[in-house]
């Protein structure tokens, strides 16, 4: 569910529905899936103010009891038309908390424990990546299992913590080994949320959806 102070389901897309349920047959997943992919990046290429409304989403999630409680934290690099993350991640140093950013190497998502913004820089396709000479220091590389908070970015949600990426599984293969216990916190403007998101039994519903205008509660890995 939505905080109650928090609700204005003003969406520039297809409005969310509280009372769906994730019952879609498993046949019509991929088409399902492939459909709410298509119409949810329009969406959120047609957002406006990015730059505005991500600030007021990250400032939601930097505001949450599970991030002041957390020590070790990951953020997500945007890229393209993600809610914006970068500008918040120099606050989040300052905090003295264990800073852990992702990057893909071969098709699998490698964690880095990030210190300063000078150990990042911009790699293919213009995203902001752990330099090349520090990847390989082991002191900078964590597991899943040493989160205790995750920022998760996707493509479209529902209210329930349903979610869907690009379909290639790269957080779904990171966040399989992620403790039970750590919370996992999806970032989206409210143009990419639906009434629902078809699930395959292997993927895995988010704990809490942060919007410009809600925080949801989802299903979690219960």
């Amino acid at each position: 569910m939505s905080n109650p102070a928090d609700s204005n389901p003003a969406t520039c897309g297809t409005p969310v529905d509280q009372a769906s349920t994730n019952t879609t047959p498993l046949s019509d997943v991929s088409e399902r899936k492939t459909e709410i992919r298509k119409q949810a990046h329009d969406n959120r290429r047609t957002q406006a103010d990015k730059d505005g409304v991500s600030v007021a989403i990250v400032d939601r999630f930097m505001k949450l009891p599970q991030y002041a409680t957390a020590h070790t934290v990951m953020f997500y690099v945007d890229v393209r038309d993600e809610v914006r993350t970068r500008h918040a991640l120099p606050e989040a140093l300052a905090t003295g908390k264990r800073i852990v950013v992702p990057y893909c190497v071969d098709g699998e998502l490698e964690l880095f424990w990030l210190e300063s913004m000078d150990e990042l820089e911009l790699g293919m396709y213009r995203i902001l990546e752990p330099t090349a000479d520090l990847r390989s220091v082991a002191s900078k590389k964590l597991q899943p299992e040493d989160l205790d908070l995750i920022m998760v970015p996707g493509v479209a949600f529902d209210r329930h913590g349903g979610r869907t990426g690009h379909g290639k599984g790269y957080y779904d293969k990171l966040l399989e080994h992620a403790k039970p216990q750590t919370p996992l916190v999806a970032l989206a403007f409210e143009c990419q949320m639906f009434p629902e998101i078809p699930m395959d039994s292997h993927d895995i519903f988010m704990d809490k959806v942060v919007t410009e205008s809600a925080v949801y509660d989802g299903r979690g890995r219960s």
